[in-house]
């Protein structure tokens, strides 16, 4: 079993990254005998995935954590691009699973009163409907190319599904986004068995954490979150955890031309919907996590030292990759593989 971190930065900007070189945006990669199962798809991920040497075509599933752009906005060039490797295989299916639509839209936080809704007609939609709008956008190029070189249909082959959240959940995206519960099943295959839980990245809802479990041993993904006993119980002895992490004093900095309001407004959400090293730190060590990866940076040129500040609170063994590193899991032991 071995776990790439094909993208480790966060947040919905382009810019550069660590030591001047590039965090791409986030996207995990587990592999189990063969078949890959891609967690987020943060921009980049399709070149991540080709550098790793990863084909589109060993993908069996990807799993959207929630659907903030910096973890979608290039599930199209999986789908669209990484498609046309199908060609001679249209057998060949790859589920997209992730959240429902949540059924109204989120309160305003910012102002005092509601501001207009953009596309009322569907407002929230969920995986299912999201990704057959990303291939509908493409139509002419997908009908095109069918039509002129014989390309698959991959309308087809990318499938995707929402997750139905347990009856006894009580569940409520504006009031109740992030009650306590126990983890279900949302995936498996004769490799890998995929579980998932409620995290908090309020307003944003449903958010998910997803842990993989294989004969040769678990990893767990937080999504993007604020500390959540959810995801505690989630990963609950995993060889590995990967969980988000914010420098929020580097975050303050960035926002030099804000006024009061805005930066009040943005700095709010960072404080309820994410997590510090050392809170990350402190989830791992509840968990009883053996191994502990930050990934989800933000800002990615943050110092490392700030990363390490996970140590205060975890006692195993921390990690910080960089794009491109990859984790063999085998057993309980997790070594890692540094790309330089």
């Amino acid at each position: 079993m071995t776990v790439y971190s094909l993208g480790t930065a966060g947040g919905p900007l382009l810019r550069r990254g660590l030591d001047n070189g590039h965090r791409r945006g986030i996207a995990t990669a587990v592999v189990v005998d063969g078949s890959t199962y891609l967690i987020d798809c943060g921009h980049g991920v399709g070149m991540g995935l080709a550098d790793a040497g990863l084909s589109p075509t060993s993908l069996r599933a990807i799993f959207i954590t929630h659907q903030h752009s910096d973890h979608v906005i290039d599930l199209n060039s999986v789908m669209v691009l990484g498609g046309l490797a199908f060609r001679g295989n249209p057998e060949l299916r790859v589920r997209v699973v992730g959240p429902a639509d949540r059924g109204m839209l989120p309160e305003v936080q910012h102002a005092e009163k509601d501001v207009p809704t953009i596309y009322p007609q569907s407002p929230t939609p969920g995986t299912k409907e999201m990704v057959e709008l990303m291939l509908r956008s493409h139509a002419t190029d997908l009908n095109d190319r069918r039509r002129d070189s014989g390309a698959p249909d991959i309308s087809k082959i990318f499938i995707g599904e929402d997750i139905r959240l347990p009856e006894e959940v009580d569940f409520h995206p504006n009031t109740a986004n992030h009650p306590a519960m126990e983890p279900f099943e949302v995936y498996s295959d004769k490799f890998v068995t995929v579980t998932a839980t409620l995290v908090q990245h309020q307003p944003i809802a449903p958010a998910y954490a997803f842990r993989i479990d294989s004969a040769y041993g678990s990893v767990v993904v937080s999504g993007d979150t604020a500390p959540s006993q959810n995801l505690v119980g989630l990963a609950q002895g995993c060889d590995l955890l990967f969980h988000e992490a914010i420098d929020l004093d580097s975050v303050i900095r960035s926002y030099p031309n804000a006024t009061k309001q805005e930066l009040e407004a943005s700095m709010g959400h960072h404080r309820r919907a994410h997590t510090t090293p050392q809170d990350a730190g402190a989830i791992a060590q509840q968990a009883g996590a053996s191994h502990l990866a930050l990934h989800h940076l933000v800002p990615a040129s943050s110092d490392l030292e700030v990363w390490q500040s996970a140590l205060t609170q975890f006692r195993g063994k921390l990690f910080v990759p960089c794009d491109g590193d990859s984790f063999r899991i085998d057993d309980g032991n997790v070594t890692h593989q540094t790309n330089s």
